[in-house]
């Protein structure tokens, strides 16, 4: 027979629930209902702006993003818990300020989240399935289309502010968020209230005005959609201002002053690795895509590929200060197989003064 058969046994339940999820390496954790009508509001009209760029699967999956009971039938609560990221590394600021340096969004600098997440949540989910004798649940990471920061939000562990991403009093916003689906009816926790109040600090601090208004994301000029997420060749009139930013960005959350707060990961699968922390982009440039592979094995950068990855340091490459190093480093790649990385490296060689 479950624990959950009485409104107290719920209560009793959530208790455990939240010890269970300190000792998985949680930061916190909150469980929220399903319905979320301003926010699929929200997105509709973000798509219809066109806002998304070339992530179709936003599009693909429509309002089933922001109705859970009809991804997973039957769901009635959403599990949201909060893993602290913020590594322990070169302080960004000065790693931006060197432009012979890559910059690596400080979330990928250790193993892929992703893994991380999934693993910790199902053994929560698994427990508590132990507890009740019987749950249907699904586990989500951002790979699901899950509303995840309106959920959060819900769940008490954050508001979303003007740069889209979910703040936490207590923590920043330097963290990754999971859920747990669920049809047990666990008591539901207040939502988190907003606390921006009249900052604006994040908007003009993107290097490419992608923050267009407050709450307002327009991914298609967002340098970690142009580096992660764009497909082909990034755009001319956005190559200057995304610096040496070669895989993400971090500048609108670097200026957020609730990140005084930031706590550092506790997770030793979040360590730096392979000196990503603050790279020399023409030793980058120099990997093979074996290389690549086997040094980004485990990482989220393997994603986006050795092409993505070679013509994000070109551009990089193409903005850094003017050195005989920067030109050979290019040079040597001017006849790359892949026409996406020549026409990079053929920018970054006029952008050197190279003809």
């Amino acid at each position: 027979m479950g624990i959950a058969g009485t409104q107290l046994d719920l209560h009793a339940l959530r208790q455990r629930l939240e010890q269970r999820a300190h000792a998985l390496g949680f930061s916190a954790i909150g469980v929220a209902g399903i319905d979320i009508p301003v926010d699929e509001q929200h997105l509709l009209r973000w798509l219809e702006a066109g806002y998304h760029g070339a992530m179709h699967y936003m599009q693909r999956h429509g309002v089933r993003r922001s109705r859970p009971h009809e991804l997973v039938p039957g769901t009635v609560r959403i599990i949201s818990a909060r893993l602290d990221y913020w590594p322990v590394a070169r302080p960004p600021a000065e790693v931006l300020a060197d432009g012979r340096r890559g910059y690596v969004s400080r979330y990928a600098l250790g193993r892929d989240y992703h893994k991380i997440l999934r693993g910790a949540l199902q053994r929560l989910a698994e427990h508590l399935q132990q507890l009740t004798g019987a749950l249907g649940y699904r586990v989500c990471v951002d790979t699901a289309p899950v509303l995840e920061r309106a959920h959060a939000r819900d769940a008490g562990l954050g508001w979303i502010g003007k740069h889209t991403n979910l703040i936490a009093r207590d923590a920043g916003s330097y963290f990754f968020l999971g859920e747990i689906l669920t049809d047990l009816p666990l008591p539901v926790d207040a939502p988190a209230s907003a606390h921006c109040g009249t900052c604006q600090a994040c908007l003009p601090a993107c290097p490419t005005g992608a923050i267009v208004a407050p709450y307002q994301l327009d991914a298609r000029r967002c340098i970690s959609y142009l580096t992660i997420e764009h497909p082909g060749s990034i755009p001319e009139r956005w190559r200057a201002a995304l610096g040496n930013r070669i895989y993400g960005c971090d500048d609108c959350q670097l200026v957020c002053p609730w990140n005084k707060f930031a706590r550092q990961a506790a997770h030793p699968d979040l360590r730096v690795r392979h000196g990503l922390d603050a790279p020399l982009l023409p030793e980058l440039f120099a990997w093979s895509a074996a290389q690549f592979a086997e040094r980004m094995q485990g990482s989220p950068i393997r994603r986006i590929g050795y092409e993505r990855w070679s013509r994000n340091i070109a551009v990089a490459l193409g903005n850094a200060p003017r050195s005989a190093e920067v030109v050979a480093s290019l040079r040597l790649r001017r006849a790359d197989p892949s026409e996406l990385v020549r026409e990079h490296v053929a920018w970054a060689l006029q952008r050197q003064g190279v003809a």
